[in-house]
This record gives C-alpha cells, structure tokens and sequence, in this order.
C-alpha cells in the first residue's frame, strides 16, 4: 500500500474506527439503501453521535475542531466501501464550512451545533434545470419584502434533497446585476412554499438521494440571508469552490484504489484456458498501467491536499486535480470491468456499482469541461 506522510497514528487510529462503523451500520443495509433511494436517517444520527459529522467545525459550536484531514478520512472510508449513498460530505464539509465562514454569529450557533450533531442533515441548491456549470444563469429569485425575502424557483440534482432538515439556496437578489446580484439563503424544510419533488432516479449512487426542489413564494426571514449584506453569494461560491473540488478528487482517487484491488483478487482467483486471469500478459500489463497511473494520482490529490491544509490551494490547481482524478476514475472503472468479464456487468459485483457510480463526477462540481476552461484562463 502506497505511504502517505500526511496521515499520522492518530489518523490511522481514527480511519480505522471510522471503517468499523461503516462495515457495521452502513455496509450491511446499502443495498436495501439503493432499492429505498436514500439511507437511513438513522446512520446520520449514530454518526453524529461517534462524531464524524462535520470534524472541522470549532469546538465552540460543539466540535472538536480538527484539520481537513478528518474529513479526508471519512469520505475516503465510505468511498473505498464503495457507500456512495452516504451524503455525509457535502453536509460536513461544503454545507457547514459556508456557514462557519459565511454565516453571522446567529447562524453559527442555530445551525452548526445541529449538523455536527446529524439533527439536522444539510443541502445545497445551486443547479436549476437551465443553469448547470453556469451559476450566473440562476433564475430563482428572492425579493426583499419588508423584514423578509420571497423566494421564488425552483432547483434539480441536489443531493441529500429528501433527507436534508436545511438547504442553502442560491438566488438572485437583484436579477439586473448578475453575478454580483447572487445571495445565498438558509431555507429549513417545512417553510410554506417550499416543496420537495421527487427522489431522481440516476444511473449510479442509488441510494444517494437527489431531489428536485420548488419554492412558491416562500417567505423567508431577512435574517436567513447567508452573512450580513446582499450581493455576495458568488464570491462566497467562488471560494468555498477549491475545498468541493478537492473532495471529488479524493474520493476519486480511493474509488480507484478499491477498484484496483478487487479486480487483482478477481483475476488471479478467476481462471479460462485452465490458467488464472491474472497469468495472461495482457491482464497483467493492465493492471501495471493502472497501478502506476492511480499511483501518481494519489501524490497528487495528496499534494493538493497538504496545499489546502496550508490555505494555498488555488482555484486552477483544484480544477486539476478534479478534471484529472475524474477523468483516470472512469477509465479504471471500465478497465476493470473489462478485466472481470461479464460478471463486471452485474450488479451484485461492486465493480458494477463503483463503475456506475464514477460517471457523475465528470459531470458535479463543475463539469470537466469547466476544469480545463478554469486552467486554460490561467496559462
């Protein structure tokens, strides 16, 4: 297994305990998770609980103020599992890191004690069914009305959509200004006008739940705009967009890993012509051309990892590191399926899952395409 400097013992001790978890509480139930279309409500409770929900946030908001790499772990556990229907990173690590850095006093205390605890289970609704990659095309709405906003739009593919109790909702407060128009909102469930749609049925992440969203007028307290002026939503998104970008990357990279490994044991276990898979120069030489490419897509999504936990990774490095981690994912999903034949092709394998899966992450936190226009600007 490759060496990874940045993870001490107390880091080790840590994943370890965070895999037990999940082989307990997650891996046995996520395939009746994937047929539901979401997880239960439950594993979010008993998360908070062992306090892997939001390891960053500050001890004075009821956390334990770790570093980045906590969360590192955590997502990389459950992606090496192969429990994509786990949501806990976009909770942890986008959804309360804008309001710990955004949010007024007021926010911080209502909300991040809640999150970090799995009461509440948080969203964020930036895509629209006419604005994907293109956040300056956002046409829902929120007009200031005496002491209140009035939302108005509607929002697809958020994930956590069904379960979520919060949703930061991106909006136009002034539409004729652009992106310097855009404020972010907290919107809790059950506000009037506020309606979930239906629990989207994708390709992979089964038992992710991912939601349309509709807001009808829905009124909203002027003390729920995200920090203490209107008119700073994209440049809240813009900043928040490098820590997004380098979860997709890490959990790339452990899917990769995972994949790898199962399709090692398969074909050396797995036999045609009266000899193993893994006998036949072809699959070896595969398998040494994957091994060496996720090997150095390990140093650098470590790399970028050591820059973010100096406060030095740039947007264009991110972009990288998202388009390039994606990118190898998807070919070593469909190597690897090739490697495991027709059996790579049923669900009941995890290869199948994983290979599902991996389609998505060309496509969020800004499509791969968007990575290679963010690096291009900057040459």
């Amino acid at each position: 297994m490759q060496t990874r400097p940045l993870f001490d013992s107390d880091l080790d001790g840590f994943r370890d305990s965070v895999r037990k978890f999940f082989e307990k509480e997650a891996v046995p139930f996520h395939a009746q998770w994937e047929k539901d279309g979401q997880v239960s409500k439950e594993l979010w409770r008993k998360a908070g609980e062992m306090g892997f929900l939001c390891p960053t946030a500050p001890e004075e908001y009821g956390g334990v103020g770790a570093d980045f790499r906590y969360s590192a772990v955590v997502m990389e556990e459950a992606s090496a599992l192969g429990l994509s229907g786990v949501g806990f990173s976009l909770h942890s690590d986008i959804v309360m890191p804008y309001i710990l850095r955004h949010g007024t006093e007021a926010q911080k205390q209502t909300y991040i004690p809640k999150l970090i605890s799995g009461e509440l289970i948080g969203a964020i609704a930036m895509t629209e069914p006419g604005a994907g990659s293109d956040l300056q095309g956002v046409k829902t709405t929120a007009i200031k009305k005496g002491d209140s906003y009035i939302l108005n739009g509607s929002k697809t593919f958020i994930t956590n959509g069904q379960l979520c109790d919060l949703v930061i909702v991106v909006a136009k407060t002034d539409p004729k200004e652009g992106a310097k128009g855009t404020s972010l909102f907290i919107v809790e469930a059950g506000t009037k006008g506020f309606e979930k749609g239906q629990n989207l049925e994708k390709v992979g992440m089964k038992a992710q739940d991912t939601s349309e969203m509709f807001f009808q007028d829905v009124e909203i307290p002027a003390e729920n705009l995200l920090g203490e002026a209107e008119g700073r939503g994209f440049i809240q998104l813009m900043q928040e967009l490098p820590q997004e970008r380098l979860l997709v990357g890490l959990t790339a990279m452990t899917a990769c890993e995972a994949a790898l490994q199962w399709t090692i044991d398969y074909t050396k276990e797995r036999k045609a012509f009266g000899k193993p898979i893994m006998a036949f120069q072809n699959t070896r030489f595969k398998l040494a051309e994957l091994k060496a490419d996720i090997f150095a897509g390990r140093c650098f999504t470590d790399r970028c990892l050591e820059l973010h936990l100096d406060n030095k990774l740039d947007v264009p490095t991110a972009a990288m590191l998202k388009q390039w981690t994606t990118d190898l994912q998807c070919k070593v999903m469909d190597e690897c399926v090739q490697l495991h034949g027709g059996y790579g092709y049923m669900w009941e394998y995890p290869i199948a899952r994983a290979w599902a899966d991996a389609r998505v992450q060309r496509i969020y936190a800004g499509t791969n395409e968007i990575m290679k226009e963010i690096v291009a600007r900057a040459l």
